[in-house]
């Protein structure tokens, strides 16, 4: 079963096609080239395909989507203020190499001690937290200029220099 994450929101309604605007944060380079498919969740947990029947770019953030069957401002209007989500495999496809989201996934360090593993991203107006499990417990670190140290992507690490007793807050 895939693991879901939010690429964004249907921010509108666009022109009388029933076409939306979607609000992504997979970055400027990133392309729904391939995908078929954007999940709703309509219910707590459960997520349903709505196909894709064309995507054209408005500008870095923003795509304009037609899903099948969806042909009037009317029929599009219920998807607004919606989330949107894929799954991992293909937000590791889509997003470009310089958004946030690609770090999905990567090892943090803090020093040379490895903590965990990205299992979310979340973007704040001036940081990144990143979303690790750290002995069955949830622990969100800081990303800006004061903590990060260096990203390597080929071998999918952050390196990192949290604050002292940062990581005690969430552990003891």
């Amino acid at each position: 079963m895939d693991n879901f994450l939010s690429i964004g929101k249907l921010a509108a309604t666009f022109g009388i096609k029933g076409e939306l605007v979607l609000e992504h944060h997979l970055g400027e380079d990133s392309s729904l080239e391939g995908i078929t498919a954007l999940f709703i969740e309509e219910l707590e947990g459960k997520f349903l395909p709505y196909f894709v029947s064309g995507v054209r770019r408005k500008s870095d953030n923003e795509w304009l989507v037609a899903f099948e069957g969806v042909d009037s401002p009317e029929k599009a209007k219920r998807f607004v203020k919606k989330k949107v989500w894929l799954p991992e495999t293909d937000v590791k496809k889509t997003a470009s190499a310089s958004a946030p989201i690609s770090l999905l996934g990567f090892t943090v360090f803090d020093g040379k001690k490895a903590l965990g593993k990205v299992l979310e991203v979340i973007e704040q107006p001036l940081q990144i937290l990143l979303r690790l499990e750290i002995d069955g417990k949830e622990v969100l670190v800081p990303i800006n200029e004061s903590t990060l140290e260096g990203i390597d992507h080929k071998k999918e690490k952050i390196f990192l220099i949290l604050p002292e007793g940062l990581l005690d807050i969430y552990l003891n």
